[in-house]
């Protein structure tokens, strides 16, 4: 074959036009699929569908400009427009076609790159009453005294975040910046905040002197400063003057509640605010030896003072976790959770920390209560609108419930609150999971990953694995169990990616596992059930998921998760939700 002849036929059979004009629509299109779709929330296979039908129709279209050709009588084969008298052609429509194709791509493409912008960024303009408390500085020759700065902090944001008016930040976010010297601006950028309080604590002996000062994000200027020379037990007093001060330099009005909350003291007994302070340390942490750690810690903190809401608060929280996550016996767990969470209430009704308490023991555990779930934790906002574990919980009970955008509103507002939380960075990707937006849920996920470590949510797993990360997922697997000892979740999630790579021998070895560390409590049933399921063994799946229910070891469960389409439409399934109190 002569090669110039064939590229000089390619030519004359208009084949590089088709190409051209071909690759430049091509593009116009899946623009069109990969900027505009997600935008008006269609599902994600469409996207898929678009593009490979796009692919699949090059060699077609260049088979059909070689074959025929477009002439004023219709479209013939190019052997028969040969014999038809030779006309200068003047048509040079494809041109313009290529250049409307390309404008509209381009126009597409920044579009696409505007609104991704928009959608990451969330929030653009910072609320003028915004604010959040750094970890104080300890100044004590005792590093033990640790406690005390930590401990100001932390009840800073307590009592700041009561007072409806001001948006406050989260613990998790502002504590991240401990032991950092950030720049202020950097940091009330990533925190969206409009002010910082910042501060300093210092024991000598049985006295303290605290400074504390109110600064501008914007420009650092000090709106305003003051030192404390104080007793040890006036630590609370301290506090409610700094709280004091503060609203008063944004000018925003305290209600009765949040004039109440400013005078209430949370214990009178320094050595169980201590404990408390350290168990909430662990408890952040949400590993399985931090939490046991924790609950330790917070029964100190109760033996010290029996009276202690905010400790009985944080077992609530820490055994309904534990529960959660099958690292004890969910029942187990959400017994003892339900217990502390009541005590909590008992002592202060009006305390929104304790009305999280029981509102997450009926969102966490099966059989699900979502009336109660939920009202708990609307009281809970209505009482403290920056409390962001509110508003978290009450997003996981609406995406269990299968109300995914309203799930996303409140995981959203949760994530506002405590920036810096990879334990909600992480939530938030769970209503696009659930809605099939796996590419999405999958960004969402690495950016929750470079707050805190990977595979500490019990669905997550399924997002590697519907995105086809399989060997890269195993990989990180293994490297997780380096650090992370005896981890079950990381079992059952070595043991999904096996069934979904067909391994079955392994997959089964990983259910062996989970048997050997579930025992008679059948903890890991729920687990279990999703290898079998996503191995495609409807029967066994469903019969854990039955052995778990009955012996109340179904913790974490989300009716809409893709593991489930295998037995979804299986009457037994449909019975099983009805069972845990979910809505059909």
């Amino acid at each position: 074959m002569n090669l110039k002849n064939f590229f000089a036929e390619l030519k004359r059979r208009n084949v590089y036009k088709v190409a051209i004009a071909y690759a430049v629509v091509a593009w116009l299109l899946m623009q069109v699929a990969t900027q505009v779709f997600p935008f008006l929330e269609i599902p994600n296979w469409a996207i898929r569908l678009v593009i490979m039908l796009i692919v699949i129709g090059f060699p077609i279209a260049l088979v059909i400009a070689w074959a025929f050709e477009l002439t004023p009588e219709g479209l013939k084969r190019t052997e028969f427009v040969d014999e038809l008298p030779k006309k200068a052609s003047r048509n040079r429509a494809w041109i313009y076609v290529v250049i409307v194709a390309g404008v509209v791509s381009v126009s597409l493409f920044f579009f696409g790159r505007f609104t991704a912008t928009s959608k990451q960024s969330g929030l653009t303009e910072v609320p003028a009453k915004s604010i959040a408390v750094l970890p104080f500085v300890n100044m004590s020759a005792d590093k033990n005294d640790e406690y005390l700065s930590d401990g100001i902090s932390e009840e800073l944001i307590t009592a700041l975040s009561k007072i409806n008016g001001l948006q406050v930040k989260a613990r998790t976010s502002s504590f991240a910046f401990k032991g950092k010297n950030e720049d202020i601006q950097k940091i009330g950028g990533l925190l969206h905040v409009s002010h910082l309080v910042e501060g300093s604590v210092a024991k000598a002996g049985n006295r303290l002197r605290i400074s504390a000062q109110l600064i501008q994000a914007s420009d650092g200027n000090h709106l305003w400063s003051d030192t404390y020379d104080r007793e040890m037990q006036d630590i609370f007093a301290v506090r409610s003057d700094v709280a004091q001060q503060v609203v008063q330099a944004l000018q925003v009005k305290l209600g009765v509640e949040a004039t109440r909350a400013l005078a209430q003291k949370p214990t009178e007994n320094l050595k169980a605010f201590q404990y408390y302070m350290q168990g909430r340390a662990y408890v952040q942490r949400r590993t399985r030896e931090d939490l046991f750690t924790g609950i330790q810690y917070y029964e100190k903190a109760l033996r010290e003072d029996s009276n202690y809401v905010l400790a009985y608060a944080g077992l609530a929280d820490a055994y309904g976790t534990l529960g959660t996550y099958g690292y004890i016996a969910p029942i187990e767990g959400r017994r003892k959770s339900e217990e502390a969470a009541r005590k909590a209430l008992a002592l202060d009704a009006n305390l929104a920390e304790a009305h999280v308490a029981i509102g997450q023991v009926y969102v966490q555990i099966t059989p699900y209560n979502f009336l109660l779930s939920d009202r708990e934790l609307r009281r809970a906002i209505e009482l403290s609108q920056s409390l962001a574990s509110a508003h978290f919980y009450l997003g996981v009970s609406l995406v269990r419930q299968g109300r995914l955008d309203e799930s996303l509103e409140e995981l959203l507002k949760a994530r506002e609150l405590d920036p810096l939380s990879s334990i909600i960075a992480r939530n938030v990707a769970s209503p696009y999971y659930l809605k099939r937006d796996y590419a999405r849920a999958l960004e969402l996920l690495r950016q929750a990953n470079e707050l805190g470590p990977a595979f500490t949510t019990t669905w997550e797993i399924g997002v590697y694995i519907q995105n086809r990360l399989l060997n890269e997922t195993l990989a990180e697997l293994e490297k997780a169990k380096r650090e992370r000892k005896s981890d079950s979740i990381l079992v059952y999630d070595t043991g999904m990616v096996y069934a979904a790579q067909g391994k079955r021998t392994e997959a089964l070895q990983m259910i062996k596992e989970l048997e050997q560390i579930s025992g008679a409590n059948l903890d890991q049933a729920i687990w279990i059930a999703k290898i079998y399921a996503t191995l495609n063994d409807k029967q066994l799946a469903l019969t854990w998921l039955d052995r778990g229910l009955a012996t109340g070891a179904i913790g974490s469960f989300y009716k809409d998760d893709p593991v489930w389409d295998p037995i979804r439409n299986d009457p037994r399934f449909t019975d099983l939700l009805r069972r845990m109190g979910i809505p059909q």
